[in-house]
């Protein structure tokens, strides 16, 4: 009895703690978001005035990052609602309502009188029920300049028959967060964690919060046993029996000391488990230890629940701190959780049968007898020492600005790939080789399933202090596992970056990174003829048969020396290399 009162202390003392700090930050930022009330209204008042529900066919919807992407409950369509886009000056928040036929490959814009306020890392659900319904709860506005946000604790539901919005009015709800997570468990909608934001103040939840479908009130839960710590943008997916919850990785931060925080990534699993009888179950948090390859740590992952009760994770970044700098490494790997097995493995993607033709080949020789186990657990291996680690690629994008960009992508490897496909027979050959298409790296995309294919919408990357938003879109037939097949393609010359900075130092910086990817231009175009004329008798000469990784790693020494010259002396070696790698592939593909 002594020791478990001592816990039920530490557990109180620990809530008591929670509790303060919430009305700590509460306080604090009840002025700005009293400042952004205002801007909402006027939102909310302009969308009063529709009173007639408008449909029209449209292009796809424009670049955007933490929206929310649904599978329409009945119907072969998605559903994207809201989101955010930041053009390096201004934030916009975004409260549209676009449907997209996948049978058709079309969009339709709805307008629909009286929606939800404009929002991003809001919460969406679908439910079959009353003719299908789409679920909102939560996400954060912020003001133009980014410097203010306000948290939503407001609860909203679409009527897809009727397409009409309604806001549920019920008391003892979560309070006003972004980056929770809400899933559908039976009849209710759990809510978890997330978090709140001021100019100087955060919190971090590890709470949960259950809304009855069946009697429209909310209910917090107590559950016991270890929960997670307080965090965001986690995973979090129902089990396939309905009786609980699983919830793996997330971000929070704390302050270290005035003015420094620190970030941490999660990677551990939890179990919310339900007990009892309806009306009178109980809660119970355990931790989850899985098996096989689990995802490196990252934050800002797409997830999705697929067939056979695997979730899907996609994506994602690692930051690393480097003295005052932050700089992530972007992901566009695939990841499954098998939440029946308990079991995570790569998503590895066949190909065409060319390329399964030359991996068999390869193989032959080698280790043979070495079993998988069923078709689409790709890249589960029992002796993981003997399987070769992801391979990095990089890649380069010159946006309309000059601007380079370098997205790192990781291809997962050869060993993994092989014994995959020693899960097939022989088959024939007839089509010719082509590379596999896939999305490139990114954090803060949006992703469902509909029919057993995954789709993929947007998100942003991010290459110095430059933001790259995204509208291209993908899917994936998770049964067959082939290749992303490209809905709507990425266009880098499409991309808007406004600098803040407008010194001539930044200028010069800018200008002399654009001319060195692009070959040396000069300023003045009678000088830029002219010294493009010098460069390319300068440079080193294309072999013959030549390809680009050997003209590259051949020239390697030049283009780092020119790189570095038009750079500064002050430069980073990683971004001379970033540099001298996109100058030398320009000329290349010049030649």
């Amino acid at each position: 009895m002594g020791k478990k009162g001592k816990k039920e202390k530490k557990v109180k003392g620990a809530e008591k703690t929670a509790a303060k700090m919430e009305k700590k930050v509460s306080k604090r930022s009840k002025r700005e978001e009293e400042d952004l009330e205002a801007m909402i209204a006027e939102f909310q008042n302009l969308d009063a005035k529709k009173t007639t529900v408008v449909e029209t066919t449209c292009p796809p919807p424009s670049a955007r990052l933490s929206a929310s992407i649904s599978a329409h409950p009945e119907k072969d369509e998605l559903i994207l609602f809201g989101g955010e886009f930041f053009n390096g000056r201004k934030t916009y928040l975004y409260n549209d309502l676009f449907f997209y036929n996948i049978k058709k490959n079309n969009w339709v814009k709805s307008e629909i009188p009286n929606p939800p306020p404009p929002r991003c890392a809001h919460q969406a659900v679908v439910v079959p029920q009353g003719g299908g319904q789409l679920w909102v709860f939560g996400g954060e506005f912020a003001s133009p300049n980014g410097e203010q946000f306000y948290h939503y604790k407001d609860l909203w539901v679409l009527h897809l028959a009727t397409h009409t919005w309604e806001n549920i009015k019920a008391p003892g709800g979560p309070s006003g967060r972004s980056g929770h997570r809400m899933v559908l468990s039976k009849k209710q909608l759990l809510v978890f964690g997330g978090f709140h934001e001021s100019n100087r103040d955060f919190i971090y939840y590890n709470d949960v919060y259950s809304f009855s479908l069946d009697t429209f009130s909310w209910s917090r839960l107590s559950p016991s046993g270890t929960a997670p710590l307080p965090r965001s943008a986690c995973l979090m997916t129902s089990t396939p029996d309905g009786m609980g919850v699983i919830v793996y990785g997330g971000y929070s931060k704390v302050r270290v000391k005035k003015d420094v925080e620190k970030g941490t990534i999660h990677s551990d699993m939890f179990l919310l488990k339900r007990e009892g009888k309806d009306g009178q179950e109980k809660w119970l948090w355990s931790r989850l230890s899985p098996s096989g390859s689990k995802p490196p740590p990252r934050s800002g992952f797409s997830s999705a629940m697929g067939p056979a009760g695997r979730a899907l994770l996609f994506g994602g970044v690692c930051d690393e701190e480097e003295e005052e700098t932050l700089e992530g490494d972007f992901y566009n790997d695939l990841y499954l959780y098998d939440t029946v097995k308990n079991r995570w493995f790569p998503g590895v993607l066949r190909g065409n049968k060319s390329e399964k033709k030359k991996r068999r080949r390869g193989k032959k020789g080698g280790a043979e007898g070495e079993g998988a186990e069923k078709k689409g657990e790709e890249g589960e291996e029992e002796e993981e020492g003997a399987s070769q680690g992801p391979t990095e690629v990089i890649k380069e994008i010159i946006a309309e600005d000059g601007t380079v960009m370098t997205i790192k992508e990781l291809i997962p490897g050869a060993q993994q790939e092989e014994e995959e496909e020693e899960e097939e027979g022989e088959e024939d050959d007839e089509d010719a080789w082509a590379p596999l298409v896939e999305p490139c790296a990114r954090s803060s995309s949006m992703a469902t399933v509909r029919q057993g294919k995954m789709f993929l919408f947007g998100g942003m990357f991010e290459v110095g202090d430059r933001q790259f938003t995204l509208n291209d879109f993908y899917s994936l037939d998770l049964n067959k596992m082939d290749q992303w097949e490209v809905l709507v393609e990425m266009d880098p010359k499409t991309q808007e970056w406004l600098d803040e900075s407008e010194s001539e130092e930044d200028e010069e910086e800018e200008e002399e990174g654009v001319a060195a990817a692009k070959g040396a231009e000069g300023e003045e175009e009678s000088e830029e003829e002219s010294e493009d004329e010098e460069d390319e008798e300068e440079h080193p000469a294309v072999q013959e048969a030549e390809t680009l990784p050997d003209y590259q790693s051949r020239t390697e020494q030049y283009w780092t020396g020119l790189s570095h010259a038009n750079l500064g002396p002050d430069a980073k070696d990683k971004k001379v290399a970033k540099i001298a790698l996109a100058m030398a592939k320009v000329f290349f593909e010049d030649q």
